[in-house]
């Protein structure tokens, strides 16, 4: 690390809290099954997906919600630093307008810090995070939250079989600080890419300036959220192995020396053809796909915040973090696995929008969450 009158350009920018929020309403296949009245049953689920049960949002719960007890968790998690930026990834913003970041950011008793969304729907986390640590790095911050919550529950049909079974609620958060070379936490290097040719793969047809929401939509389903399945697997294991790759090769790091890789939960299929591409070994996979189902920006985070993968992997360990997304849009992130213990939060039980003073350690418990690696 420079010394500080060389300035903040080339610091190393680590990981030093991390923090989930989950709702409280577990929903297993059958019941989605039965909800949606769908032509499938649990073990085609299960068998096509990797997913057994998911977290769904209670009425009322928003993502912004979400955030905050994220938020939260990820404060408590990291004690006594409180960060002078933050940015929120998701795809579920608690309004069209204006962006969600910055009513979280009151709520958690920020002030008037930067506070913005970032949409680049699964790949956003990871974007976000690159875009914190570009931000710190420059001097422009010192201390950043990173966000990825969303509420897929809001614009999926539960009648589409496609989509239904997949998506669950959640968020995940982490603090980021200027740091050290290696130390527990440190990213080491990224990769981003986007490709709208295929921006119709995955996206919400009607409500936006395209297909503006007074109008009517060409067929009721534009309203949901739609994807071409098949065209998006051969995407996203393409695009999240060479991405991944490359931010290996950036960092110097053979596949065999990963000790822990974290992959956008979307498919458990996804993930296991990407780590065999990689040549990642199953032993170094970690994932909660079958207990939380896919939480688009919200995945890898709450990854990074499951307990047994923190007991499972050293702290400073070789990390290799990946995801796609609609757009279409990619990202990897190669870091050293982080010592922060991380803390979890339920979601705010009412409207109350009254800013903290201080981060309130005192609600922040044990990760209650039914996870396994993977």
């Amino acid at each position: 690390m420079p010394d500080s009158s060389s300035g903040l350009r080339h610091t190393t920018v680590v990981v030093t809290g991390i923090g989930a929020c989950l709702p409280r309403r577990v929903v297993d296949n059958d019941t989605v099954i039965a909800r949606g009245a769908l032509r499938t049953d649990d073990t085609w689920i299960r068998d096509r997906t990797g997913i057994a049960r998911r977290r769904h949002a209670e009425p009322g719960t928003s993502t912004g919600d979400l955030a905050v007890g994220a938020g939260r968790a990820a404060l408590a998690s990291a004690g006594d630093l409180r960060p002078d930026m933050l940015l929120l990834a998701t795809t579920t913003p608690d309004h069209p307008c204006p962006a969600t970041a910055p009513a979280v950011a009151h709520r958690l008793g920020l002030g008037t810090i930067p506070s913005f969304d970032l949409a680049a729907v699964c790949s956003g986390f990871l974007y976000a995070l690159a875009t914190a640590a570009a931000f710190i790095r420059s001097g422009a911050c010192t201390t950043a939250l990173v966000i990825g919550a969303d509420a897929y529950t809001t614009i999926v049909a539960p009648t589409d079989r496609a989509t239904a079974p997949i998506f669950g609620d959640g968020a995940g958060a982490v603090l980021l600080r200027p740091g050290i070379p290696d130390e527990p936490g440190a990213l080491s290097t990224t990769d981003l890419g986007a490709d709208g040719s295929g921006s119709d793969l995955i996206t919400v047809p009607h409500g936006g300036s395209r297909h503006p929401q007074h109008l009517p939509p060409s067929a009721p389903e534009d309203r949901h959220f739609q994807m071409q399945g098949r065209a998006v697997y051969a995407h996203a294991v393409r695009r999240m192995t060479q991405s991944a790759g490359s931010a290996l090769r950036q960092a110097g790091w053979a596949p065999d020396t990963v000790r822990a890789f974290v992959g956008h939960q979307a498919n458990q299929r996804i993930l296991d053809s990407v780590a065999d591409r990689l040549g990642i070994a199953s032993a170094h996979r970690f994932g909660n796909i079958r207990d939380l189902g896919n939480t688009a920006a919200a995945s890898i985070p709450l990854v990074l915040a499951d307990p047994a993968v923190h007991q499972a992997v050293a702290p400073g360990a070789r990390s290799l973090l990946t995801a796609f997304g609609g757009g279409l849009t990619w990202a990897s992130v190669a870091l050293h696995w982080p010592s922060a213990v991380p803390h979890t939060e339920a979601p705010p039980t009412d409207l109350d929008t009254t800013p903290l003073c201080t981060p309130d350690l005192s609600r922040s418990h044990p990760w209650t969450a039914s996870t396994t690696a993977s």
